[in-house]
């Protein structure tokens, strides 16, 4: 039978359980270049973004009510300040977004005053890729006031980008390891070490952290980011935005298309919003389903509960792609045989499916 370890225990399990997170963490603070200390271990990027506004706003409510995140937000930070907003009486900015999906500095100059308590910004946008300017808006958060906390949501950004919390000058940063091929259902939480409300929270509840045997590594197997070496991100990525430059020009073939947001290098290089106008974004994904492509309509997270993107109405795409645009994701492991198979078959099934849509 499969037990569990609680790293807190001072049997074999136990000290087994607590030599792998320390091992993780002695990991996760070198990439990071902070301190050991200052990383916390969650069950995913969405409990790492909970922890983080709901420790941050309730630690720090006596100096103020006042939130800051952007409209286009993944639904575990919008949904997470919606709570905060309708359930414990907090002041919530959504911030506006331009055509390609980046938050307007000026909006957020504007919205900081004194009552505000926290920023949250993600790296990298889930649906459309575009990348968010998190070193130039912490300095205006901090240039207005250095006691203000800036949290950012790196789940899509890590792995391919090198992220330094330290020197974005950002208090808290989620991950999610299912993002670098880890184990499904764990996360990581940078809290800076001067951010001690929110740090005794965390401490608090990580002390209930079991790790089960089956997802455990073992002493013959490094851990996956390990084998991530930094060194060869560079070279990682510059085949992402080959791959994902050659699948646009093959998506442009096709009529009647876009794609959302920017994909030169400005762009994550793994992520691809394209807009098929003519066919429900439902109805294309269960066709590509059939074929063995998995791919995505909105966010992943939430694709599940159909509804038109937010984020597609946030940098005001034209209403023919609201319920009609897929996302597709890439990784370092996609091959150019992949993306041809699956440009193949948007060429085949696009024109047939249009046929048979109702005008």
């Amino acid at each position: 039978m499969k037990t569990s370890g609680n790293p807190s225990s001072m049997h074999n399990k136990g000290v087994e359980a607590e030599k792998y997170i320390k091992e993780a963490k002695e990991t996760f603070a070198r990439l990071w270049k902070v301190q050991e200390k200052e990383v916390y271990f969650t069950s995913g990027g969405t409990e790492s973004d909970n922890m983080a506004l709901i420790g941050a706003a309730r630690a720090n409510k006596r100096a103020g009510n006042h939130l800051i995140t952007s409209s286009i937000e993944h639904p575990a930070i919008i949904n997470t300040m919606r709570f905060l907003e309708e359930e414990e009486g907090f002041r919530v900015t959504y911030l506006p977004v331009d055509q390609y999906g980046r938050i307007r500095l000026d909006a957020l100059q504007e919205a900081l005053c004194e009552d505000t308590i926290l920023v949250s910004i993600m790296y990298v946008n889930n649906e459309v890729g575009s990348v968010q300017p998190i070193q130039e808006a912490a300095s205006i958060v901090k240039a207005y006031n250095k006691d203000i906390l800036f949290h950012v949501d790196a789940v899509q950004g890590f792995g391919k980008y090198k992220i330094y919390p330290k020197k974005l000058k950002v208090d808290m940063c989620s991950v999610s390891g299912h993002k670098i091929h880890g184990p499904k259902g764990v996360g990581a939480l940078y809290i800076g070490e001067n951010v001690r409300s929110v740090r005794s929270f965390m401490e608090a509840a990580s002390s209930m952290i079991c790790v089960p045997e089956q997802k455990m590594y073992r002493e013959s197997q490094e851990f996956p980011w390990q084998q991530r070496d930094l060194r060869q991100l560079d070279k990682k990525v510059e085949k992402m935005r080959m791959l994902k430059q050659h699948f646009i020009e093959g998506v442009e073939k096709i009529e009647n298309t876009t794609i959302h947001g920017l994909y030169d290098e400005t762009s994550a290089p793994h992520i691809i919003s394209v807009g098929i106008a003519g066919i429900r974004s439902e109805v294309l994904l269960h066709a590509l389903e059939d074929k063995g492509i998995y791919v995505s309509s909105g966010s992943a997270c939430a694709s599940n509960h159909p509804q038109i993107s937010g984020v597609l109405k946030g940098i005001g795409a034209r209403q023919e792609f609201l319920d009609a645009t897929l996302r597709f994701s890439m990784s370092e492991f996609t091959t150019m045989e992949e993306i041809d198979y699956t440009l193949d078959a948007l060429y085949n099934i696009v024109p047939m499916l249009r046929r048979y849509t109702r005008h």
